[in-house]
C-alpha cells in the first residue's frame, strides 16, 4: 500500500525531489521504493531522464485505477476522524424519580440540543445500585 501511495506521489508530482518531500522521504528512498514495487509486479511504471518523470502506458493505467480509491479511502477515514470530535453514544442514569424530575429533565433539552447524537436512558430505581 506504500509502495503504490509513493508511486502516485511521484506520478502527480513528476518530480522524485517534490513527491519526496510530500511524503517526508529521501528522493533515493524513494526511488528504491518505486524499483521495488515495479520488480514486485514485473512491470515498469515510471519513465525517467535526468530531467523528467512521467508514468509509463502502465503507470498511467494504474494512476488512473488506483488514485481514486486512495482519495476514497482518505476521505472516509477523515469523516471517521470527525467522530472523535462529536461526543456520541449512550448514557445510562440511574436514579431516584424526584432527581429525575428536578434535576434531570430541566437539563436535559439543552444536552441534547448540544449532543445530538447522544441518547440518555433514565431508570428510576429506590433501591442501591451496582454500577
Amino acid at each position: 500500500m506504500n509502495d503504490i501511495q509513493a508511486f502516485i506521489a511521484v506520478a502527480r508530482e513528476q518530480s522524485f525531489t517534490k513527491a519526496a518531500a510530500g511524503l517526508g522521504v529521501s528522493p533515493s528512498a524513494l526511488s528504491h521504493t518505486i524499483r521495488n514495487l515495479e520488480e514486485r509486479i514485473g512491470v515498469r511504471l515510471l519513465a525517467r531522464t535526468t530531467r523528467n518523470v512521467a508514468p509509463t502506458e502502465a503507470g498511467e493505467r494504474l494512476l488512473q485505477s488506483v488514485a481514486p480509491l486512495f482519495e476514497q479511502i482518505n476521505s472516509e477515514i477523515a469523516r471517521i476522524g470527525e467522530l472523535r470530535d462529536t461526543p456520541a453514544g449512550n448514557i445510562r442514569i440511574t436514579c431516584s424519580d424526584d432527581a429525575a424530575e428536578s434535576l434531570l429533565r430541566p437539563a436535559l433539552p439543552a444536552f441534547f440540543a448540544r449532543y445530538p447524537d447522544i441518547s440518555v436512558e433514565i431508570c428510576i430505581d429506590y433501591g442501591f445500585t451496582n454500577i
